[in-house]
Parts: structure tokens; C-alpha cells; sequence
């Protein structure tokens, strides 16, 4: 499937011939905006894959509106502007941008800024993804040893004899362990 483009450019120029350079390019345009404001909504009514967005709008600047999309879910998004003012891209790079182009581009610099912009997002993904199962993983441990802790300390159980009884525990009740030990801890703290 072709990727999905948001457009956020208050002139109505540049947003044609950028449609037309990613439309050949085999890239889909699934929305359009004028302003910073229409493409936060159009952004969290369309979902696309990824955003290009004007630094200079009207009602809310892109960078703004790259911030206020980011919050809401995350995409790759390429600044473009007629300024490369080092204050704005540092505001950009703050704000999660992943690219930034300065006008007048070419097609030959925008569809690498596009790609790098891309494989950037889904790196940052992935190690969203690995931070988040490795926190899931620690917790499970806490609570597991936790847990273990408690038997020890109540049942006057060997650590062996107190993991063996929590994952016998799981097996019968085909819960996870983890689920077990948070079960257990919960119901000695009402003791």
C-alpha cells in the first residue's frame, strides 16, 4: 500500500506542485490543510503515515501542530519552511520532527528527507516498544520476588520452595506468574 501523506502548506502553490512531486513519486495525499489547526484535525481524522508540514501557518504554526499531533499518536513528520533560522530547527527537533527541508526543495531532496524521516520513526518505535517490554519485564520480576518473599517469610518456605509453589500455582490456574504473585501480595496485604 502506498504511503499516506498529510500536507500542511498555507500557500496554495507550493501545496499543488508538493501534491503532484509525491503523487508521481507514489506516495497517496490523504489530506491537505491551510493552517496548523486543520492539520491537527485532519492529522487525528485521517491517520496518516506520515506528515509534511509548513513552519510559517496561519492559526497555529507547524511546529506547534507537529506537537499537538505527536501527543496524540506518533508519526514521522518533515518540517519544510523558507527560513533556516537554528532557533526553529532546534523548536522542530524539541517538538519530534524527524526532518527538515528548506524551500525552494527539489524532489531530489525531499523524497530522502521523506524516507529518512520514515526508517528515523521506526527506530524510535522499536526502542519505544523494547524499553516498554523491558519495564513490563522488570515489573513482573518485582512482583514476583515479591511475592516469593512473602511465602518465605508466612509459609517458612525455602526461595526454591516458594517459586515452585508460585509457578505450580500458575500452571493450575493458567494464569501468567506474574498474575499469581500479584494475587498473592494483594491477598496478604489484606491479612
Amino acid at each position: 500500500m502506498p504511503v499516506r501523506i498529510l500536507i500542511a502548506e498555507d500557500e496554495t502553490i507550493i501545496r499543488l506542485d508538493l501534491r503532484d512531486l509525491l503523487e508521481r513519486s507514489g506516495f497517496e495525499v490523504c489530506a491537505e490543510a491551510k493552517d496548523g489547526e486543520e492539520a491537527v484535525e485532519l492529522a487525528r481524522s485521517e491517520r496518516p503515515d506520515l506528515a509534511i508540514l509548513d513552519v510559517k501557518m496561519p492559526r497555529l504554526d507547524g511546529i506547534e501542530a507537529a506537537r499537538r499531533m505527536l501527543e496524540e499518536r506518533p508519526l514521522p513528520i518533515v518540517m519544510l519552511t523558507a527560513y533556516g533560522q537554528g532557533e526553529l530547527v532546534a523548536r522542530a527537533v524539541e517538538a519530534g520532527v524527524f526532518g527538515y527541508l528548506v524551500k525552494p526543495f527539489r524532489e531530489q531532496d525531499l523524497l530522502p528527507a521523506i524516507e529518512t524521516a520514515r526508517a528515523r520513526h521506526e527506530e524510535l518505535s522499536a526502542l519505544r516498544d523494547e524499553a516498554e517490554s523491558l519495564a513490563e519485564a522488570l515489573a513482573a520480576r518485582k512482583a514476583i520476588e515479591r511475592a516469593k518473599g512473602l511465602l518465605m517469610e508466612k509459609e517458612g518456605l525455602s526461595e526454591p520452595d516458594a517459586f515452585a509453589r508460585l509457578r505450580k500455582a500458575s500452571q493450575l490456574s493458567g494464569r501468567p506468574l506474574k498474575v499469581v504473585a500479584e494475587a498473592l501480595i494483594a491477598t496478604f496485604a489484606k491479612e
